[in-house]
């Protein structure tokens, strides 16, 4: 029995969006670094909002998910959907595990205290497990920091985009622009009532197995998401000259903000966390996505940063991983030396994840369309 093809034209790309996500990956890395020297105080963190880059990707895959399936549901089924969906996600997660697991014994230090202890064969059956993106108990935590994805924490925001990409597919999709808002207004609201009242003051965590990391995950990925899915339903776009330097910009201003109100005033940076998730991203957003890039120069760099920066995003933290236990080993202080082997980090992150994109990723995916998204005929 023949195939029955699933074969969609290819849309045009927003640049701008693109180039954006990829500003975003590179202010992770950063945060990631400076991050290190800090002992795990979010107070003093450097660029110390910039964990909210994640629900920003958030946002802005909601409005791509939406922009390139809504009007295609006649077209493809639900399989479909996870299909393509499948295909450009997890050739890179699997990438991910792999770097893991391969730089794994390298990370053993005091900040990771069961890596030691940890025999080959269950770092390889974590590295399996990855692989399929399935999170995994604190009980089989083989680091120490209750990781679902030992091997690779961001892995848990891919864990949740797919819950997102789910519920998109099996209800979302079906909803009215009026029952859409009903949905985005009630997830801003658990979203607001747990970074103003709740026990932090900001929406760190999503990536462990447990109730309350799970309320973190859900929180931080139900408004963004379908707020991106609601504002492409919307076309309310914002023209603006120079939108790609003017959102960057935005971005880095948000991201590198201070933590606002100090331990005894968690609301303040609850209420700052909020603004930026509920009214500024989606406001960057519809800049990036009215504005023209036409300079030959500017297109082309918004196109590297975007093909970069899933794959940077998805493969940088196992470095991230070594960089904490050569700091913690040598008890390296914040300085020149620290900050430059940092930046060699962020270059190896780049080299690293453009090398998985065209010797990897490209070639598998489009393996994999030909085989699973042929054309007819």
């Amino acid at each position: 029995m023949s195939k029955t093809p699933v074969y969609l034209e290819t849309k045009s790309h927003y640049e701008i969006l693109d180039g954006l996500r990829g500003v975003a990956s590179i202010l992770v890395i950063a945060f990631h670094v400076l991050e290190t020297f800090t002992n795990g105080n979010r107070f003093v963190q450097i660029v110390n909002h910039g964990y909210l880059a994640v629900d920003f990707f958030f946002v802005l895959s909601g409005f791509v998910v939406a922009y390139a399936y809504d009007d295609r549901w006649g077209k493809m089924t639900q399989w479909d959907f996870y299909k393509r969906r499948l295909i450009r996600l997890q050739p890179m997660v699997i990438m991910g595990s792999l770097i893991g697991a391969a730089l794994f014994y390298f990370q053993s230090s005091g900040a990771f205290p069961l890596i030691a202890a940890t025999p080959v064969w269950k770092m390889l059956l974590m590295m399996l497990i990855g692989c399929t993106l399935i999170p995994v108990p604190i009980s089989m935590d083989i680091r120490g920091w209750q990781e679902m994805h030992p091997l690779n924490g961001p892995a848990w925001s891919l864990f949740f985009e797919y819950i997102a990409n789910i519920l998109y597919a099996v209800i979302v999709r079906r909803f009215s622009k009026l029952l859409l808002s009903v949905l985005v207004v009630l997830s801003a609201c658990f979203l607001i009532q747990y970074l103003v009242m709740g026990p932090q003051g900001d929406v760190i965590g999503g990536w462990a197995l447990d109730k309350t990391q799970l309320h973190v995950g859900f929180a931080r990925v139900l408004y963004p998401f379908f707020a991106g899915v609601l504002l492409c339903r919307m076309g309310k776009l914002i023209r603006v000259k120079g939108a790609f330097w003017v959102c960057s910009l935005l971005i880095v201003i948000v991201l590198a903000v201070p933590r606002i109100g100090g331990s005894e005033h968690l609301w303040m940076n609850g209420l700052y966390e909020s603004f930026v998730i509920v009214i500024v991203f989606p406001l960057i957003v519809s800049i990036g996505a009215g504005g023209n890039i036409t300079g030959k120069y500017s297109i082309k760099l918004c196109k590297f940063l975007g093909d970069l920066s899933y794959p940077l995003y998805i493969t940088h933290y196992p470095l991230i991983y070594v960089y904490v236990a050569w700091v913690a080993n040598n008890k390296i202080p914040l300085g020149a030396y620290g900050l430059f082997v940092g930046f060699l980090l962020l270059i190896t992150s780049i080299i690293i994840a453009y090398a998985c994109l065209k010797l990897y990723d490209e070639p598998m995916r489009n393996w994999l369309k030909k085989r699973f998204l042929m054309k007819p005929g």
